[in-house]
């Protein structure tokens, strides 16, 4: 008799835990849109790559440097028009692949997709996003190619700690990754994709797949 109700009283502890997690927390993060962005972010690596005529990780390469990379105007399109196109096309399909795996999980487990926490974590990811995309426009327009990558990474970074209390705290540790290899980069100027690849491609296919088989399977 005793067993049975300290079972019991776990089985109510855990519904109020869950209950407190759902109503304060956003937890219908798929870990498919992690590994979908990822492959997308290689993807579009790599056509920078093609487009340059390069291979990663060459001590020749010095990307987003001063006339090496302004005298580039490859397949009739100008650097910075590629860089641009290049970069929407990925962000595109990671936010889409993003919002069609979330809406999958969140109607399987009956959760809503739009509440006050989720437009909380929204605000709170935009926030440091668009700072950095302002910082990126000026990287640019001072013509600090090279610091480019290195700042995308470590804004991303900045937003997913900041974002991070409002969802799966994985996300949080995902962040502080991010971080820490745009501050890396930043001391290797030269090799800005190779880390950028590391950070949006392999980085999140990494924690998609723990995210998936921890919460998904």
């Amino acid at each position: 008799m005793v067993m049975d109700r300290r079972n019991e009283q776990l089985e109510h502890l855990s519904e109020i835990r869950s209950l407190m997690e759902r109503s304060s927390r956003f937890i219908s993060l798929s870990g498919l849109s992690g590994i979908a962005a990822g492959i997308f972010a290689l993807l579009g690596a790599a056509a920078v790559y093609v487009y340059f005529g390069i291979m990663p990780f060459n001590g020749n390469n010095h990307l987003y440097i001063g006339d090496v990379v302004a005298a580039k105007n490859v397949w009739g399109i100008d650097y910075i028009s590629f860089f641009f196109l290049d970069a929407a096309i990925v962000l595109t399909l990671a936010l889409a692949s993003g919002i069609f795996f979330t809406t999958r999980k969140a109607k399987k487990k009956g959760q809503k997709i739009w509440d006050n926490v989720s437009k909380k974590l929204l605000i709170n990811l935009m926030i440091p996003l668009v700072a950095g995309g302002v910082f990126c426009i000026g990287l640019l327009d001072y013509g600090l190619f090279g610091l480019v990558a290195p700042a995308t990474l470590i804004f991303y970074g900045l937003a997913l700690v900041n974002g991070g209390k409002y969802t799966l705290s994985d996300i949080h540790y995902l962040g502080l990754c991010e971080i820490g290899l745009g501050l890396i980069a930043m001391f290797n100027v030269g090799y800005g994709l190779e880390f950028w690849a590391i950070g949006f491609g392999i980085l999140h296919i990494v924690y998609g797949t723990i995210m998936y088989f921890k919460y998904e399977k």
